[in-house]
């Protein structure tokens, strides 16, 4: 286990949860009568059901932000910086953030908030729904270590959801290369796309080359499914399973996170 990660989440398999904001100024969801207000309120009641659920940490992310984009607005990272500024008292566990899908903007964030952790997509290169991908993984680990936040730790997806991957190898080989070369806290599996799982065989297979580097599942992990994904992983990261009618869109339903929290309790103590 890295030592950064270890430094968040301690010992145990966390469960990080999603707090998803509305979408942002200037994205074409975003809802002008509620403002930048609505945005606080909305995220303010996830964050307390998620952690009176008792969840490990917390991730605030712009899912909402669609189409999503490489080189994200800068009123999207201002208003997320704002916002989980306004929360900040309200949160009693580690927190991350992620900006959808631009690695210098999460990292600028996670300076802005005293974020603790990051997920993004740092290495690859992938045809996606928003055109080629080919994020740096250079430039952003060099951005973190300029603001002066090296203590961040930083969750590489090394499958992105919405696209294919180009790189022939296969996914141990590339999760090997990224572990190699860039040196994340943690390697997620993931889905094709956000609430959809990654393949338990994905997951085995890329923590069998990996026993000492945290592997977390990144999508898709239900209350039904759970118990087995940990007994592979070091970890998940959840948000529709959480939400009302398990929609990734709707708001955190407080039952349901508690008694994923509850099953989580349970798989622990066996």
């Amino acid at each position: 286990m890295t030592a950064k990660f270890k430094s968040v989440f301690g010992k145990k398999k966390p469960v990080i949860a999603m707090v998803h904001f509305g979408a942002m100024p200037g994205a074409p969801l975003y809802d002008a009568k509620a403002g930048i207000e609505g945005i606080i309120a909305g995220a303010r009641k996830d964050l307390a059901a998620l952690q009176a659920a008792g969840v490990d940490a917390v991730m605030f992310g712009n899912e909402n932000d669609r189409p999503y984009e490489f080189k994200v607005d800068a009123a999207s990272t201002a208003t997320m910086a704002y916002a989980i500024g306004a929360l900040r008292s309200e949160i009693k566990v580690p927190f991350g953030v992620n900006v959808l899908w631009d690695p210098m903007s999460t990292m600028a964030l996670a300076a802005a908030t005293g974020a603790s952790f990051v997920r993004e997509i740092m290495t690859g290169t992938y045809a996606s729904d928003m055109g080629p991908w080919t994020p740096d993984a250079g430039a952003a680990l060099r951005y973190r270590d300029r603001l002066g936040r090296n203590d961040v730790a930083v969750l590489f997806n090394v499958c992105a959801e919405f696209a294919y991957s180009l790189d022939q190898r296969s996914l141990p080989d590339r999760a090997r290369s990224a572990v190699f070369s860039s040196i994340p806290d943690a390697i997620l599996v993931s889905g094709a796309i956000t609430g959809e799982a990654a393949a338990m065989s994905d997951l085995e297979s890329v923590k069998k080359v990996m026993p000492d580097v945290p592997v977390l599942a990144n999508t898709g992990v239900k209350h039904a499914t759970v118990g087995d994904v940990l007994r592979v992983a070091d970890g998940v990261i959840v948000g529709s399973s959480l939400k009302v009618d398990g929609n990734t869109w709707n708001s955190v339903d407080p039952d349901r996170a508690a008694e994923f929290m509850r099953i989580v309790r349970q798989v622990r103590k066996g």
